[in-house]
């Protein structure tokens, strides 16, 4: 289907409108551009009032002059003579009675939320771009908003089946009680069949516990999931007991990416390198037993030796690491390598970085969120392993993921 083009106002009409008027000074605040939209805002309520007396809200009614309303709009602040009625029940569409803010800005302000800016630095930017004086509290209000938003997206129902669900986990500091708490934030990604990405969910948590796990796991079911056939998970105690307490067919696969990281935990700087590049012999071997044999070289080494708590780690997990060794070379790299939520979580914490810690834990959801949201919109493709994945799936899952084809 062709795309509409927008309509093009001719060049008579645009030289009207520059006649006698600096065309350099078309775009600064009150020139040409804003007496235009004041112009359109104001035609536009006049055409709401004629519709509203026409109408059986105008019967034994008529116009009562104008009253005059400031509003603030992305360029600036904008007076409007607004129409009046007699029976004073006219409440226009276009700027609500009580309504001081244009269509649009509130979107401008939740944009430049979502980007990382505090309240602070956005009030500073409207007034250094602007000469808008707008107050914290306002931005806070605006962004507000956002809560009843959440409220329904972590609510809304989601597929029956997720043939891959990667459960991740990043920290925040929190004002609670009138101390700065370390609080976790949970968040689950699954994928779809066709291989398109969903956030499931966002939790955040002080305590972390089978008990809170049992909870995120029954949430999902009650709002729809009925199986998950591979769920991804970053090694927290008690979390694969919970996935299969509610979801027992899954298979619980322990994150590589974050086995690697806690595995460097014990390791100094400068002998990171080394020891890295000597655990890739584990994850990139071409099975589990080779794996195994690959683990037990590594722990007979002199880094395995120096570092013994490194093969400890990989022993306790290994139940969770084998499942990856079923699939081939390239799925294993959309396994381990985790792009999606870890391009994810580097958009998380850039934005919280910025905050530094965050007053409550609404504040806290209302940007990640926020992050999250823009970051849903940019997934237009699937990963470019997923068409090897999805095979490999029909293979090993059958008529489960065939289900999830539906």
């Amino acid at each position: 289907m062709a795309k509409r083009k927008a309509p093009q106002i001719p060049d008579e009409i645009l030289d009207q409108l520059l006649s006698g008027a600096e065309a350099s000074t078309a775009f600064d605040q009150g020139g040409l551009l804003d007496q235009l939209k004041k112009a359109l805002a104001e035609r536009a309520l006049n055409a709401e009032m004629d519709h509203h007396l026409a109408g059986d809200g105008g019967a034994g009614n008529s116009r009562n002059g104008y009253g005059r309303k400031s509003v603030v709009t992305g360029t600036g602040r904008m007076a409007l003579e607004v129409p009046r009625d007699r029976q004073a029940s006219f409440d226009p569409l276009l700027i609500a009675k009580y309504q001081r803010r244009f269509p649009g800005f509130d979107d401008k302000i939740i944009s430049m939320y979502a980007r990382g800016m505090s309240t602070r630095e956005i009030a500073g930017h409207l007034l250094d771009l602007y000469g808008i004086e707008v107050s914290p509290d306002l931005i806070s209000t605006v962004t507000d908003a956002v809560l009843d938003e959440i409220a329904t997206w972590q609510a809304r129902p989601l597929e029956p089946v997720y043939p891959l669900v990667f459960f991740d986990a990043l920290r925040v500091k929190v004002r609670d009680e009138g101390l700065v708490r370390n609080k976790a934030v949970h968040i689950a990604l699954g994928v779809r069949a066709g291989g398109s990405k969903e956030i499931l969910g966002l939790w955040l948590e002080q305590n972390e516990g089978a008990k809170f796990w049992l909870r995120v796991m029954n949430e999902l079911r009650n709002r729809g999931v009925e199986d998950v056939l591979l769920a991804v998970v970053d090694g927290l105690k008690g979390f694969p007991e919970a996935i299969l307490a509610v979801f027992p067919e899954a298979t619980v696969q322990t994150c590589i990416v974050h086995l690697l990281r806690h595995s460097l935990d014990f390791v100094s700087w400068k002998e990171r390198k080394p020891v890295a590049a000597a655990l890739k012999d584990i994850y990139r071997a071409v099975d589990a037993t080779a794996a195994e044999a690959a683990l037990t070289a590594f722990e007979a080494s002199p880094w395995g030796r120096k570092y013994a708590a490194i093969g400890q780690s990989w022993r306790r997990a290994w139940g969770e690491v084998v499942p990856f060794y079923a699939f081939p070379m390239e799925v294993r790299r959309l396994l381990y390598t985790t792009n999606s939520i870890e391009a994810l979580n580097s958009r998380l914490r850039r934005a919280i970085r910025a905050r530094g810690h965050f007053p409550t834990d609404e504040a806290a959801l209302k940007l990640l969120f926020l992050v999250l949201n823009r970051a849903e919109k940019e997934w237009t493709m699937p990963p470019r392993e997923w068409s090897m994945a999805k095979a490999q799936f029909a293979v090993l899952f059958g008529d489960r993921f065939t289900r999830a084809m539906a």
